[in-house]
Formats: structure tokens, C-alpha cells, sequence
């Protein structure tokens, strides 16, 4: 039998419900149940592949394809589970599905309303995917799908914030759903902000006291209520909020400012936050198994002191959405969970490439820089929000000459100043030149180098021009009439649509050289580590990409050194391309950091910070 955990939001976005939902589930996780984890964004997109990257943060791929909410991957990172696309519910997607029905004549002459048929349709595809089914695609299930069984707990998060109006048919739907399972399945979890104003330092309830009764107007009761502070909740205001918001004051739960993101699920669970979920379930809490988390709160502690004796590993982001650093959430997550392997505290220098470009920034059309270039519409960059001017950023126009100069110059010394070098995926041309020259940095001064995606077709197109003497070798994204098409478009996919239709989602890459970085790394991080004599025949990654490697170019390309170590299972596609002749060179097509966990550390991240540790 599927219970339910749903998590709503006060006051203001951006508190931590989906740290909350993911702590829940990786709590639950350590006491033997099955989890899993639903998503709800409320807006109309259909799903987050066409969402500007400045606004919305990252697109998480899965291993289905799914575009989906950057809060997936939290679920993954922490519940160490693999979700589907259907575990991200949005309003588009509710939308097309009862107008797709209407239109089949399904609902047989009667008037389509919110209610009863967008909220029931919210409804039978929660419960759906709560049971392990797919709402979308195949109707028989695979061998695997049919012998699981379902999920203990399904874990909602409710995005957005109680009292918006793109909300109010999921908090409807929400509120009945309540009756359809049973008040006694389902445990509502309320996140809101205690803030403290003022030079007294009294911490406010009002604003929660507000956001729960906004809640309860729509018909959802709390159970618990977590408080986010800056310092812990002190004794009165634990009992205010009980007092106004009719629960128990050991249900209200602090969750504060902690040294770093592990610490959250232990401060919750010191405060017995998933014994009293279980309890509400008329459950008796099993024996739980957090020694392995708390080993990672602890180590992520311990090599950030700088007591600790080791010198942090700094690496160069070399990016175009570095300006809002959730662009590379999952890139970011990926660097520390190979730090945390290697016992080493990674810091990354974040740069904008466009910083290490020659043309003038005036010439680059972005002079006024709250607007992006048209080439970006992959990602949806839209209109930006001005900032002030940093290394990390360029999208806010310089006032002076002088000011453009020296960002330059500071953007060039940091890159000659790092351990390694980092060049994540992207799409348009803006930008790619400076990506291009951190390339070259890094192969000619022997710097360890990791190229994500774009990052692989930045490394072959700077190989072609300065070690094949193609100086005009470049990317028809780029330049579609381009005399040298060292990267090129891949037949098979839509020019006329953007969202979802690019080669997407969990692929197998032939490993065809053992003696390869990438055998070697993947033995490594196996767990246990795997005997050097141990065959890597392929591994498993996710894609999200338009453009590959022209294959006509690739044997000359061998002749200077870029050894293509991993292709698809056709043998068409380049996916791995590495360096024998330096130190650490590795790019891969794929997104290796969608696949990263704090306990499974991506092999590639882990073998650019050990690279970086030698190089120091």
C-alpha cells in the first residue's frame, strides 16, 4: 500500500521544499522503504527543455528523455532513485491531456471544467505514477516493471507558493485527493520562513501564521510544519506557531542554516522528523541506517576546515550561463561528490567565456546585456536581469572601457590560476569562442580538462583549427554553410521543433580502449573498486544534444592525438574523446553529471579532481 508525503511552500519560493521533499525520501530510504517522488511545477510549460537557464536553472535529463524540473535531480541525488518523465507533473502537460481527451469526444458532450476534470485528471495521474506505472507510453509493462512492487511512500512537491493563482487547481485537486485515499494516507508537510527583523533579532511568526491559514482555507491541514530560519527556532516561537497553527509543537520542525547541504537530512532527523511521518501512518518506525550519510556530512565538515592540512582543488567553470550558478547545478554537485570521494575540497571559479573572447563586447551584441543572442533559443534565454559586472557574468554592461579591460584581463588571470578546467554544455553561439581559447589553455599548458557535450565538439573544433590547420573548421550550429562541418546536425532530429526533440536520455557507449582514462576511472568508483585486468565493455549515460562529431573528420583527428576511446552502439557516434599525450584530457557527448550521487560518484568528475590533486 502507496502513502503519501505532500510538501507545500509559504510566504516566498525559494525556501528549500524540494530539500525538504528530498531529505523526506532519503530519510524513509534509510528505514528499508521503497520511495518515490513527484514533482508538480504549476506553469504551462509542457515540461523545462525550452526554459531559460537564467530564470529557471537547469534542465535534469532522465533516463527516459524527461525534461524535467532541476528538483528531480535532487530526488535522485539523494533518494538514490531513477525517476521517469511522468514524475514531473506541470500544468501544460494536465492541459494537452484533457484537451486531447475532449477532442476524442472521451467525455462525451459534457462541459470540460477545471473541476471535476482537471482536478481529477491531477488526481489519476499522481495515483498512477505513485504505484510505480507509467501514465505515458507503453501499456505493457517490462518484465522488471511488472515483478516491482510498489512504493512504500510517494513524495509530493507542490512547486510554487500557497495563494498562487497557477496553483489553486493542484491544491484543489490536492484537497480532494485527501478523501480518495484516506486523510489517515497522506501526511502533509508545510515549509515556511521565520524571519527575524529588525535589530531586536525577534524571530515573526505572522508570516506563517498567514501561509497556514491560506492552506487550510483551501481545505489542507498541516501535520508538520518546517520552519526555515537563519538560527534555530527558540522555545517561544515553536509554541506560537503550535498555538495558531493547530499542530503540536514537536511537529513544528527547525530546519536553520547548517554548514552544508548534508547536514540537512540529520538536523531533521535529530528532531525525529520521519519517525513522526511514520507514526501519523499508525506505523511503528523500523531500524533506520543513516551511517552513511552522516559520513558525508562529516567528510564535506572536515575538508572544508582549513585546519584540515590540503590545499582546496580549484577548477575553472568556463560557461555561458555562469552568471546564475543553478545553470550548472548538477556539474556543481558532481564536482563535490568527487571531492568527497577523493577527500578534497573542490572550489569553483566560475567564468564567463564570453570574458575570453577577442571581439570587443560591443561587437558580440551585447553591449546592452539584459538581451541574450537569438542563437539561444534552445535554452530559452530570454531577457535577462541586469547584475553588476563579474568574472561570473557578463551580462551586465560594462560603464567604462577600462571596467570591460580588466574584467577581461582578471577572467584571463583566473583561468591561468586553476587546477582544472571545466567546460560544461550549452547551445548558441555566444560564447563558444571564449570556450574554445580555455580549450586550448588547457591542452597546450598540460591543465587537467573536462568537456561536458558542448564541451566535446569546443575541444575537437579547437584540435581542427590549431593542430589540422582547418582555421575555419567549426559547428553548423554555428554557421550552417560552414566549409569545414567538423561538428554537423544529426539527421534524424526535428529542425522545426525545439522541445523534446533532440537525441535524449540514458544511451550505451562502447568502451574501445581498456587502457583508456575512462576504464580505468569507471574500476575505480565501482563499488567495490573493480581489479585492473577487469574488462569495461560499455557504460550507461544520458544525452541531450543536436550536433555530433562529423565522422569524416574523426581519422585525421586520430592522427593528432584525439582518441575517440567511446562510441555508440552502432559505432556511428563519437561519445568519449581523450588525450594520450596529456595528462587528463577527457570530453564526453553525454552528461555524466545527471547519473551522479554523493555515495556514486560520476568517474569522469572524480578523474579531473584527481588530476588536478597530481597537478598541484
Amino acid at each position: 500500500m502507496t502513502r503519501y508525503v505532500l510538501v507545500t511552500g509559504g510566504v516566498i519560493s525559494g525556501l528549500g521544499k524540494g530539500l525538504v521533499a528530498s531529505s523526506t525520501g532519503m530519510l524513509l530510504r534509510t528505514m528499508g522503504f521503497k520511495v518515490t517522488a513527484i514533482k508538480i511545477d504549476p506553469y504551462i510549460n509542457i515540461d523545462a527543455g525550452t526554459m531559460n537557464p537564467f530564470e529557471h536553472g537547469e534542465v535534469f535529463v532522465l533516463d527516459d528523455g524527461g525534461e524535467v524540473d532541476l528538483d528531480l535531480g535532487n530526488y535522485e541525488r539523494f533518494m538514490d532513485v531513477t525517476l521517469t518523465r511522468d514524475n514531473n507533473i506541470t500544468t501544460g502537460k494536465v492541459y494537452s491531456l484533457v484537451i486531447e481527451k475532449e477532442r476524442k469526444g472521451e467525455y462525451l458532450g459534457k462541459t470540460v471544467q477545471i473541476i471535476p476534470h482537471i482536478s481529477d485528471a491531477i488526481q489519476d495521474w499522481v495515483e498512477t505514477v505513485s504505484h510505480g506505472k507509467r501514465f505515458h507510453g507503453p501499456a505493457v509493462l517490462s518484465p522488471r516493471e511488472r515483478s516491482e512492487p510498489a512504493p512504500d511512500f510517494c513524495i509530493i512537491e507542490l512547486g510554487g507558493t500557497v495563494g498562487d493563482i497557477e496553483s489553486m487547481p493542484f491544491i484543489e485537486a490536492m484537497r480532494q485527493f485527501q478523501f480518495r485515499v484516506g486523510r489517515d494516507n497522506i501526511c502533509l508537510i508545510h515549509v515556511s520562513l521565520v524571519p527575524v527583523i529588525g535589530v531586536v533579532g525577534e524571530q515573526k511568526t505572522k508570516p506563517t501564521q498567514m501561509s497556514v491559514q491560506q492552506l487550510r482555507a483551501a481545505g489542507l491541514s498541516p501535520d508538520l510544519i518546517v520552519c526555515r530560519s537563519e538560527k534555530p527556532l527558540t522555545h517561544d516561537t515553536k509554541k506560537k506557531i503550535s498555538q495558531f497553527c493547530h499542530v503540536p509543537p514537536t511537529h513544528v520542525i527547525k530546519m536553520h542554516n547548517v554548514s552544508n547541504l548534508y547536514q540537512v537530512p540529520i538536523l531533521l532527523n535529530d528532531q525525529e522528523f520521519a519517525h513522526k511521518i511514520i507514526r501519523h501512518f499508525k506505523l511503528e518506525p523500523p531500524v533506520q541506517h543513516l551511517e552513511s550519510w552522516r559520513q558525508i556530512a562529516t567528510t564535506v565538515d572536515e575538508i572544508s576546515d582549513p585546519a584540515c592540512g590540503f590545499k582546496p582543488v580549484r577548477i575553472a567553470m568556463v560557461g555561458k550561463y555562469t552568471g546564475m550558478s543553478d545553470s550548472y547545478l548538477s556539474v556543481a554537485h558532481s564536482l563535490q561528490h568527487a571531492a568527497i570521494f577523493l577527500k578534497r575540497k573542490v572550489e569553483i571559479q566560475w567564468i564567463d567565456s564570453v570574458l575570453l573572447e577577442d571581439a570587443p563586447i560591443e561587437d558580440l551584441n551585447i553591449t546592452d546585456l539584459n538581451l541574450a543572442d537569438n542563437e539561444d533559443e534552445e535554452e530559452g534565454e530570454g531577457e535577462e536581469q541586469k547584475k553588476k559586472p563579474s568574472l561570473a557574468d557578463s551580462s551586465a554592461a560594462f560603464k567604462t572601457p577600462e571596467e570591460e579591460r580588466k574584467a577581461r584581463s582578471d577572467a584571463q588571470d583566473l583561468l591561468h590560476s586553476v587546477d582544472g578546467v571545466l567546460v560544461p554544455g550549452g547551445f548558441g553561439t555566444r560564447g563558444v569562442e571564449g570556450k574554445i581559447k580555455a580549450v586550448e589553455w588547457a591542452r597546450t599548458n598540460n591543465i587537467p580538462f573536462l568537456g561536458i557535450c558542448l564541451g566535446l565538439q569546443v575541444a575537437v573544433i579547437e584540435a581542427s583549427r590549431n593542430l589540422l590547420g582547418l582555421s575555419e573548421a567549426t559547428s553548423t550550429e554555428f554557421n550552417e554553410s560552414a566549409k569545414e562541418p567538423v561538428i554537423m546536425f544529426m539527421p534524424e532530429v526535428s529542425r522545426s521543433h525545439m522541445g523534446g526533440t533532440m537525441r535524449l536520455g540514458k544511451r550505451k557507449t562502447l568502451i574501445h580502449n581498456q587502457d583508456s582514462h575512462t576504464a580505468r576511472l569507471v574500476r575505480l568508483v565501482a563499488t567495490p573498486p573493480l581489479s585492473a585486468d577487469t574488462p569495461v565493455p560499455f557504460v550507461e549515460e544520458r544525452h541531450r544534444h543536436r550536433y555530433e562529431v562529423n565522422p569524416e573528420y574523426v581519422p585525421r583527428l586520430e592522427e593528432v592525438g584525439l582518441h575517440f576511446v567511446g562510441q555508440d552502439a552502432d559505432k556511428q557516434r563519437m561519445e568519449i574523446v581523450e588525450r594520450s599525450d596529456h595528462p587528463f584530457f577527457l570530453a564526453t557527448q553525454f552528461h555524466p553529471e545527471f547519473k551522479s550521487r554523493p555515495l556514486k560518484p560520476s568517474p569522469y568528475f572524480v578523474g579531473l579532481i584527481e588530476a588536478a590533486i597530481k597537478r598541484q
